[in-house]
Formats: C-alpha cells, sequence, structure tokens
C-alpha cells in the first residue's frame, strides 16, 4: 500500500479554512504582528514551503525567510519587490502581485490628481475654520483648474498605469504614455524629455529600480511646464525630494505624493509643510478592493503550488 504523503505546509497572512485550501495543503496564519507574543511565529517555521508574506511595509518581518530550511516560494501582496530581494535566500522563488493593487493605486492617482486641482486641501482647511469665502489672490477670487482639457503624462504605462488610463477615459484629457520600451501608442522612456513640456499632469506610476531611482531629478523637474502638477503613486526614492520641494516652494509646480523619500515621513521634515504639496501616507492599495483581489492572488498561487503548476507572476525563478 503506498504511503500517504504528509501536507505540505504554507504560511498566509489570512484565515484561510480547510475548504478554501487545495488538497495537500495545509496553513498557518502569520499576521507579522506581535511576534514576540505566544503564537506570533507559527511552530512550523521549519516546515513552511510557501510564505505569502504580510501586506506591510513595517511589519513583514524578512528576517524569517532565513529560517525556514524548507522555503520554495516567496508570494509578496505587493506589485513591487525590491524590498523583498536583500532578504530572498538563494534558489527561492519570488512573485509579486501584478494587478492586484490595479483599482486601488488609479483610483488614488485620479484623487490626487483631482484634489490638487481643484484646491480640495484649501476647502478642507477652510472646512475646519468655519469658512465659507472663496479664497483670493491679488484681490481675485482663486480659480480652480479643472482636469478638462489638460495633457497627462504617465510615466510607466504597465497595468497599473493601464488601469489609470482608463478611470481617465471620460474626463476629456488627452494622454500621453511613456513604457521602459516603446510599443504602438506608447513613447519609450529616452523619449520623456520632449514629452515632458507638454503635460499639464505627470503621473509617475514605474517600479523602483536602479534605472528609475532619481528619475525625478532636477532635470526632469525643470523640463515639466510651468504650473505643472507632478502625480507619485510610485515609490518615493523615484523623486529627488530636494528638487521637488524646492520647485514647489517657489510656486512653479505642484506636487501630489502617497509615497516619499525619506518615509515614512519625519514629523519635522520641510515637505509637511511646503506649498503646493498634497500628501497621502503611501495609501494606494489599502482600500476595499484589496482583500478580495488578495484573497484572489492567494487562492490562485496555492492552487498551482499544490498542482505543480508553473506559478503565477514569478519575478525571480
Amino acid at each position: 500500500m503506498p504511503e500517504t504523503q504528509a501536507p505540505r505546509r504554507v504560511w498566509v497572512p489570512f484565515g484561510r479554512s480547510a475548504k478554501d485550501l487545495p488538497p495537500g495543503l495545509v496553513a498557518d496564519v502569520f499576521t507579522g504582528v506581535d511576534i514576540e507574543a505566544p503564537g506570533g511565529v507559527p511552530d512550523s517555521i521549519d516546515e513552511v514551503e510557501l510564505f505569502v508574506l504580510p501586506y506591510s511595509f513595517t511589519n513583514w518581518h524578512p528576517e524569517l525567510m532565513a529560517r525556514m530550511p524548507r522555503l520554495q516560494v516567496v508570494q509578496t501582496l505587493t506589485a513591487g519587490y525590491e524590498h523583498v530581494l536583500p532578504y530572498l535566500p538563494e534558489g527561492v522563488t519570488l512573485c509579486n502581485a501584478r494587478g492586484l493593487h490595479d483599482a486601488s493605486t488609479a483610483e488614488l492617482a485620479l484623487t490626487l490628481t483631482l484634489s490638487a486641482l481643484r484646491g480640495i486641501p484649501r476647502y478642507v482647511r477652510q472646512q475646519d475654520r468655519n469658512d465659507w469665502a472663496p479664497a483670493y489672490q491679488d484681490d481675485d477670487a482663486v480659480v480652480d483648474d479643472a482636469l478638462a482639457d489638460r495633457t497627462v503624462l504617465i510615466v510607466g504605462h504597465g497595468s497599473i498605469g493601464s488601469a489609470i488610463e482608463r478611470r481617465l477615459a471620460g474626463f476629456e484629457v488627452d494622454i500621453l504614455r511613456v513604457a521602459r520600451t516603446a510599443r504602438e501608442g506608447v513613447h519609450a522612456i529616452g523619449d520623456i524629455d520632449a514629452l515632458l513640456p507638454r503635460a499639464d499632469v505627470v503621473i509617475v506610476v514605474v517600479p523602483a529600480t536602479d534605472a528609475t531611482r532619481g528619475l525625478v531629478d532636477e532635470a526632469f523637474l525643470a523640463r515639466m511646464k510651468d504650473g505643472a502638477l507632478l502625480v507619485n503613486v510610485a515609490r518615493g526614492v523615484v523623486v529627488r525630494t530636494d528638487a521637488l520641494q524646492a520647485e514647489c516652494a517657489s510656486g512653479r509646480l505642484r506636487a501630489a505624493l502617497d509615497v516619499t523619500d525619506p518615509e515614512p515621513l519625519p514629523p519635522d521634515h520641510p515637505l509637511w509643510q511646503t506649498p503646493n504639496v498634497l500628501i497621502t501616507p503611501h495609501v494606494g492599495g489599502a482600500s476595499t478592493a484589496f482583500l478580495p483581489r488578495a484573497l484572489k492572488v492567494i487562492d490562485d498561487q496555492l492552487r498551482r503550488f499544490a498542482a505543480g503548476e508553473e506559478l503565477a507572476n514569478v519575478v525571480v525563478p
């Protein structure tokens, strides 16, 4: 009689009942919170073969991967994975979550764009003061900018960039597209110097790589037209903070940032008080759209793993 094979162990950040798991797998929940407390780190650390990292940049504890002798696959719940690479054990496959954050991040990119153009931060401050009066500049009432009739440049026209474009479809804008390599309707990154002076809004959604670190530098910003808006929903290191701060403080450019460098942004950092800057604390993927899409990514990957099929979204074989 053939020997029964022991179930394979996986760690996931959300509770999954036995009926949710493919045959042959057992799961332990690791949330990354309170790992010093009893049960904070499951006892099965010597057995885990697939590790789904918690969706956190502070409580994901990458050092645990070095203590997993049977680890074969690491699955992130982020599209970016540069933060995992320094900790990935040799020979372990890394998969990212391409597509998971398309809806949430695209919505925030559009929210930041509209909020900055239409002066929403100013109106929120006025509401805090019970102040109905319109803003004035040089004795003239301030007229906020519309998104309509503007040119929007999407820098990083991948999965999220495409989702942003779909949401811009009804806003009567012209769209310019840039990706690492050119394709039909999409410019190569080498064309960006010629495109920047044409754009009223520049939305940055590139991954953080050696090639994109510091992409938005003094020269990049200098080529943007006066009064243009920079929206960063990528990674903070893509933008040279000092250069952007100087341009916004002068009043020449505006910025709406979901990510910063450094991050978290220290309470005493001057960027907080720089005029023409709107900041959200890296919440691009944090919406009600996250959980159902995350579970779908996890369940599909677990099914593939259990069946010995090709894994989805492999970024490090």
